[in-house]
């Protein structure tokens, strides 16, 4: 099985409102993104917003089952970390693991939550890609 893609079928709505999440970024979800993106951590690919069963997890990488989400103040609450486990129950039962960051950690200690997700990366990916060149080369 290719590791870049789920196995899963996802429905038209929960792929729309997962669009729609990636068009209305947090501060903390655009600047953890820009240290994400095209491969800029060990060379894996993540992923923003994307569909897990029926939960929209805000960044994923493949090649290490893993998921991070980032929590706004909404998060805090009881109810909301009852929710919350009952959701990260479902998606750790799929065989990721979750690493939860509070968006002012991402925003104060940016450096810290990268340190962490590549320890992450590190022991969950198998074998860490080969950087990628940018651009071609010339003979």
């Amino acid at each position: 099985m290719d590791d870049e893609k789920p196995a899963w079928k996802v429905p038209s709505r929960l792929r729309s409102n997962a669009r729609a999440l990636r068009q209305n970024s947090t501060d903390a979800e655009r600047i953890l993104w820009s240290e994400l993106r095209g491969h800029r951590l060990l060379g894996v690919g993540f992923r923003r917003q994307v569909p897990i069963d029926r939960y929209i997890a805000d960044f994923v990488c493949h090649a290490a089952h893993l998921v991070i989400e980032l929590d706004g103040g909404q998060h805090f609450s009881n109810e909301a970390e009852q929710r919350d486990a009952a959701r990260s129950a479902v998606i750790e039962a799929k065989g990721f693991q979750i690493l939860r960051f509070a968006n002012n950690d991402v925003l104060a200690n940016r450096a810290g939550v990268l340190d962490t997700i590549a320890a992450a990366v590190a022991a969950r990916a198998p074998t860490l890609p080969l950087p990628r060149k940018r651009g071609r080369e010339q003979d």
